[in-house]
């Protein structure tokens, strides 16, 4: 089933496809469906023009799920991502999976996952240690450690399924992310920034980046080993067009990226974290944390969320610094917020993104594949702010290739662009044979293909 609500509806429309053909579900009712039924091209005249407006707010942020991940895996290798398995204690193993269990509970998961596990097993540790039980702890440290590798091992093991994947299939995967990406970066340079964020470990959107040529800014200085610095600069790219001095411009195609939960490839080094070089794909992290300078980390050293410090203060950095940008970025007037493949189960991003919404000319638009849980229709029921969130929830919807090739706007909104636009209008207002001046139906689908 398939959830929609753009431009005027005033409640989600459930409907039910069938190859090209889609039929309205019992209670939902549409002016632009003929007795409950539509096909897809009068879809897309509902969502694309609708999403090429929001897209062009004054500011654009995208949050991207681990569901970003599993559809460009299944393209690649027609199977989803390795997902977060259990973590195997046997160190006070029914205290931290009853505490994850409570966890999960009050954030409205079902059950907890790796990171709930972590994040109770790395408390205990602290307690143990405060407690001086030098024995357990050490116990429950090194099983930690192992825990941390084959989680680290899970996220290469995605990785690798897309980087050795068949090669046709391969490149239609990375052509999808690359055409996904630049819906939402094709910004004219006199706009704000579009914000990426996402809770993923992986490497997908780096690479994605690097083959459409798209520039990311975070908070790493350096080349060789960059360091995550607090003291964010607004810097940014601007180029001198020949025969201007002084007057430099804003260059297209640069993004600002933000890891929420941290990365596979950050690292803990005494005071710094720093971004090793591991390659996309990769069999293993262990002998790239082998390089001098890293002091002989561990698995245990990866900053990933929940990380893995002894101390509190340590324990809320980096990932404090990093909430506070995606505050920063979508808590801000006529600001657009897009979620792709976020299944609304992160308390600490849940409650920015309803904080934003209490500014009226904000927006929030919701584009998943599923809602197993419900969690994504629940959490619509209790923002209780229905005309400022759209919702395209199912396959026929949010199926990645679909959504770009039909739903997504055109990845590149220039001046040539509306320059044809006028220009054919004018043409047809001006041809002074009837017979030669096409239909309004005609007409209207031209206009609609050129938003």
């Amino acid at each position: 089933m398939n959830f929609l609500k753009v431009r005027s509806d005033h409640r989600p429309l459930q409907f039910s496809a069938s190859e090209n053909k889609f039929t309205l579900a019992a209670g939902s009712e549409a002016e632009w469906a003929s007795e409950g039924e539509f096909d897809q091209k009068a879809l897309r005249k509902q969502i694309e023009p609708w999403l090429t407006s929001l897209f062009q707010s004054e500011h654009l942020s995208l949050l991207a799920g681990s569901g970003l991940t599993h559809a460009v895996h299944r393209l690649a290798t027609g199977e989803g991502a390795a997902g977060m398995g259990d973590l195997k204690l046997s160190t006070r193993a029914a205290e931290i999976n009853s505490a994850a269990k409570t966890a999960a509970e009050a954030a409205g998961r079902q059950n907890g996952n790796l990171e709930d596990q972590l994040r109770a097993a790395n408390e205990l540790l602290r307690g143990l240690e405060i407690l001086q039980m030098g024995s357990e702890a050490e116990s429950l440290r090194h099983e930690l450690q192992a825990g941390m590798q084959d989680f680290a091992q899970s996220i290469l093991q995605s990785e690798t399924g897309i980087a050795t994947a068949d090669q046709d299939k391969r490149e239609q995967a990375f052509n999808t992310l690359v055409t996904f990406l630049m819906s939402f970066a094709s910004r004219t340079g006199v706009r704000d920034r579009l914000n990426i964020f996402t809770t993923n470990y992986d490497r997908l959107i780096e690479a994605g980046a690097e083959l459409a040529g798209l520039h990311l800014l975070d908070r790493f200085l350096g080349n060789l080993m960059p360091i995550l610095r607090s003291s964010r600069l607004d810097l940014d790219m601007h180029y001198n067009p020949p025969g201007i001095r002084g007057e430099p411009r804003y260059l297209e195609g640069v993004a600002r990226y933000t890891k929420l939960h941290g990365s596979v490839d950050w690292v803990q080094t005494g005071k710094d974290i720093r971004r090793i070089g591991l390659p996309f794909g990769a069999e293993s992290v262990e002998p790239y944390l082998q390089a001098p300078g890293l002091g002989g980390a561990t698995a245990h050293q990866l900053m990933i969320y929940p990380n893995s410090a002894k101390d509190r203060e340590t324990a809320d950095y980096p990932y404090v610094e990093l909430f506070r940008d995606l505050a920063a970025a979508v808590c801000r007037p006529n600001s657009t917020l897009v979620t792709y493949g976020y299944s609304f189960g992160d308390e600490h991003i849940n409650r920015v993104i309803r904080d934003m919404l209490t500014i009226p000319s904000t927006h929030l638009v919701v584009i998943s594949y599923d809602d197993p849980l419900g969690r994504i229709m629940q959490t619509y029921q209790e923002l209780g702010r229905p005309s400022q969130i759209s919702l395209l929830i199912g396959p026929a919807l949010a199926d990645l290739t679909t959504l770009t090739e039909r739903y997504l706007p055109k990845a590149a909104i220039d001046k040539t662009t509306f320059r044809m636009s006028e220009l054919l209008k004018q043409r047809m207002g001006t041809e002074p044979a009837a017979a030669a001046r096409p239909s309004p139906a005609a007409m209207a689908d031209d206009a609609d293909d050129l938003i």
